[in-house]
């Protein structure tokens, strides 16, 4: 791997002929006086580790001559002297590389210091939306949909542990054996979750969800057949007439992304809070609070949940309140929250279609510990929620707006709704990946008056039943 590839003066065997695919080559008349091929995978081996001995030394030394706390400067002037002085050490070894090893070695010196090692190659690909952790050997990339392994790895657990710890301690978070579960961020916003030993059996395990360096805008939905035009315009109507929205979608399917677009129509000159376990979300708007939970200390205590934050942003004078995910007793609170005064909030909880989003939701709700009747739960969601946004990871990759349902209200002890607009699925094109049609159902959604009298101009005629766009990609 490093170093000049030793090269074997074997010839290569005959290729087989075309009427005999089966038969085995033939020998070289002089296979007896040939030496044997080198062990590349061993060489290989032996090579790497030896190149992480040396980054190691490096790093060990640069730690002990240097003092970032008394350095001065952006990071990037600060990445520059940090290389000269990682430049004289390599110097100052016998490191038998050849130019292009020596400047890799000083690059990953500067990442051990400065970033989150091995992970930083990854980080600075645009292309990858997940990075899957499964111990210090193993690391698993999403890239366009497609999950491949990664060409890196870590020393020892002893390696990811650091790097973990750097990631949690940077937000205010621990991971160790009092608490081996752990929810972070990083500094763009990508969602991290890490599990260590003695949960994690074959070494510490990490989950990173990325926020991409540009955030997907409503013209990256178009352009990439996520959404229609008419189905943008529609929402951005919603949100800004203060109707009051559920996000749901399974894992992975976008809900998180298409919260934060769809704050994006909230008007600048109201109060938001947002609530977050983790905080993901990266609103524009001038008059932002923005609240995060907090895990139990050492001694079990000191946990603020989101149901304590929901519950105290009442008292903050919301306008909005957006709660980055609904899954477990704050839904009670939520609800109320949407009836009680605060139009407009927005959430999301994990569900599969809308009618399981119903019956999760009455599920999270006597969570809370109060007995009420399931039509007393159901009442609460027909009277808070209006609309409901389904987001959807389809075959082979593609994150599509599947369906945009009206909450009509409640027949006996059914929650009445109708789907507004849908994407129907028609099969699977020759690469693997989803395609279908977007559609109008022709139904007009009861709140239209409501939209038109917040000073929306809705074109009626985008509801009219008709197929809106085509993705045969």
């Amino acid at each position: 791997m490093f170093g000049k590839r030793l090269t074997s003066t074997v010839k290569p065997p005959a290729a087989s002929s075309p009427g005999q695919p089966g038969k085995p080559p033939e020998p070289p008349k002089n296979a007896a006086s040939s030496p044997p091929p080198a062990p590349k995978p061993k060489v290989s081996r032996e090579k790497l580790d030896r190149f992480n001995e040396l980054k190691t030394q490096l790093h060990r030394k640069l730690i002990d001559q240097l003092d970032l706390a008394r350095m001065v400067g952006d990071e990037e002037t600060l990445r520059e002297q940090v290389r000269e002085i990682v430049t004289g050490l390599a110097d100052q070894e016998n490191t038998l590389l050849n130019f292009t090893e020596r400047q890799r070695l000083i690059a990953e010196v500067l990442d051990e210091t400065f970033g989150l090692g091995p992970m930083e190659v990854l980080l600075k690909d645009p292309l990858i939306s997940d990075i899957l952790i499964n111990g210090p050997k193993q690391v698993y990339i999403e890239r366009r949909g497609r999950l491949e392994l990664a060409p890196i790895e870590f020393r020892d657990n002893a390696h990811l542990m650091h790097i973990i710890d750097k990631i949690v301690s940077a937000v205010g978070r621990r991971c160790d054996e009092t608490c081996p579960l752990v929810d972070a961020r990083l500094k763009d916003g990508s969602r991290v979750n890490a599990v260590i030993p003695p949960l994690a059996i074959d070494g510490a395990s990490v989950s990173i969800r990325r926020f991409g360096r540009d955030p997907v805008t409503w013209d990256d939905y178009v352009g990439w057949k996520s959404v229609t035009q008419e189905m943008r315009d529609f929402l951005e109507a919603c949100v800004k007439s203060h109707l009051n929205i559920l996000i749901v979608g399974g894992t992975g399917s976008g809900k998180t992304t298409l919260l934060n677009n769809l704050s994006s129509f909230i008007p600048p000159e109201e109060r938001i809070v947002t609530i977050e376990d983790a905080a993901e979300l990266q609103l524009r708007q001038p008059h932002i609070v923005r609240l995060e939970t907090r895990p139990p200390n050492i001694e079990g205590k000191g946990q603020i949940t989101i149901r304590d934050l929901l519950i105290n942003s009442l008292r903050m004078r919301p306008d909005r309140i957006v709660v980055g995910e609904c899954r477990g007793p704050e839904t009670l609170d939520m609800l109320q929250a949407m009836n009680t005064g605060h139009d407009g909030s927005l959430t999301t909880i994990h569900a599969n279609s809308t009618r399981d989003a119903v019956q999760r939701v009455e599920t999270m709700v006597m969570m809370a510990g109060f007995e009420l009747p399931v039509r007393a739960i159901r009442n609460q969601f027909a009277s808070a929620i209006h609309l409901i946004v389904q987001a959807q990871r389809l075959t082979g990759g593609p994150r599509k707006i599947v369906t945009i349902t009206e909450v009509q209200g409640m027949e006996g002890d059914v929650i009445t709704m109708q789907d507004i607009f849908s994407f129907e699925q028609l099969g699977i094109n020759g690469k693997g990946r989803a395609h279908g049609h977007f559609v109008a159902h022709g139904i007009r959604p009861s709140f239209l008056d409501r939209l038109k009298a917040s000073g929306q101009s809705v074109d009626s005629g985008m509801f009219d039943r008709q197929v809106l766009m085509t993705d045969e990609e």
